[in-house]
């Protein structure tokens, strides 16, 4: 994904490795949850958005925000026109695909605005916990779906969707949006003046590997297909 770009980008192009790193990048999904990762030991750091974060952080994870390479959120919730919603006033009875993990806190928070339930009763709305891509809108699983506006919103386009036939609801514009994508450490560990030391090391890599990524996005591109 577009969304892990620079990462991918900094150990193709040997920018870790010049960092004196050896960097091992595990992928995520839907049924990984990161800060469970970073307690357990199996990572040195994660991407993390900020409302996983702070709800890790209440339960006894010390996750602390090193870098923060995305500065606006690019999470909408996103309906088909022809659809039974068109407006907030809509969502009552109707299904919403979310993603979790710490993607759904923003969601919660719109809904709590709203003033709207999320139990599935017909006074609320119905949660649908939905996988990284588009199929429960294809499918017709769910009344709208949760996308990013530089990945599973082009789904929809290459599925078929024109923008003029999508309803979209902006997080960031609505102002219901947390820091997504942040890179977060363990507080403790950060401690240690020789891992604070690689953590330097690993955001000034990451952070040349986006901006090499912004510069030459074709190049790119290639490099996370591959």
């Amino acid at each position: 994904q577009a969304q892990f770009a620079g990462y991918y980008v900094a150990k193709a192009k040997g920018f870790y490795e010049a960092e004196g790193l050896d960097v091992d990048i595990k992928p995520g999904g839907p049924d990984i949850a990161p800060e469970q990762v970073i307690a357990g030991g199996g990572a040195d750091v994660i991407v993390d958005w900020m409302g996983g974060a702070l709800a890790a952080r209440e339960k006894g994870v010390p996750l602390v925000n090193i870098a923060q390479p995305f500065k606006k959120a690019g999470m909408e919730l996103v309906c088909p026109k022809d659809g039974p919603i068109k407006t907030e006033a809509d969502f009552k009875g109707h299904t919403l695909g979310v993603w979790f993990f710490g993607n759904e806190y923003p969601f919660y928070a719109w809904m709590n605005k709203l003033g709207l339930k999320t139990d599935g009763g017909k006074d609320g709305v119905t949660v649908l916990k939905q996988s990284f891509d588009v199929q429960p809108l294809i499918q017709k699983q769910a009344d709208c779906i949760s996308v990013m506006t530089y990945n599973e919103y082009w789904q929809l386009i290459d599925a078929g969707y024109k923008p003029e036939q999508l309803i979209v609801f902006n997080y960031s514009a609505m102002g219901n949006d947390l820091l997504e994508d942040g890179l977060y450490a363990l507080e403790n560990k950060l401690k240690d003046p020789a891992f604070e030391d690689k953590m330097v090391r690993f955001v000034r890599a990451s952070m040349k590997g986006w901006k090499y990524a912004v510069d030459n996005s074709d190049e790119a591109a290639e490099i996370v297909m591959d």
